[in-house]
């Protein structure tokens, strides 16, 4: 659920909802915005809702229903935009993460990577380990896949994420 406190709120009366909230075994997730100041409990015993909007400097609280309440539209309203190696991700930006599926050799993911690094792409991606049913089929290079990625993402200035 979210608590809403009133715009001026005082820090002990956000201290005492907060100790309210978690006497009920609630974990506590508290955001300070340009008006109000939002408490999220997440978890906890059942309560009733009218409980804490009783307690002074509470303006109003809201039951949260839906699934991943600590990314829902109600407690952050905001795009969440991550950055690596200068590349965004989320909100009005698309990144780009690319490179070969399995880590063959060195001489295909040194050619992937110079043209991905030429087109931009800043996050060269390859798998080192790939399960198979088969005992025959192709596993992957193993640490030796980890090591020529690594080696091949150093040399262009890319970041690397590998897939096991």
């Amino acid at each position: 659920m979210l608590v809403i406190m009133r715009h001026g709120a005082s820090k002990e009366q956000i201290e005492r909802v907060i100790d309210f909230i978690k006497k009920k075994d609630f974990d506590i997730h508290l955001s300070h915005g340009e008006v109000h100041t939002v408490i999220g409990a997440v978890g906890g015993k059942v309560i009733d809702p009218r409980d804490i909007e009783l307690l002074d400097g509470v303006k109003e609280v809201i039951k949260i229903t839906s699934s991943y309440k600590l990314v829902s539209r109600i407690f952050q309203p905001y795009d969440t935009v991550i950055e690596v190696n200068g590349v965004k991700f989320g909100g009005d930006y698309t990144g780009m993460i690319a490179g070969p599926c399995t880590v063959e050799n060195y001489e295909a993911v040194d050619e992937t990577a110079k043209k991905l690094s030429a087109a931009g792409i800043k996050i060269l991606r390859g798998g080192a380990f790939k399960p198979r049913t088969s005992p025959y089929a192709f596993q992957g290079l193993g640490e030796d896949g980890l090591k020529i990625i690594r080696e091949v993402s150093d040399k262009y200035g890319m970041k690397v994420t590998n897939q096991f």
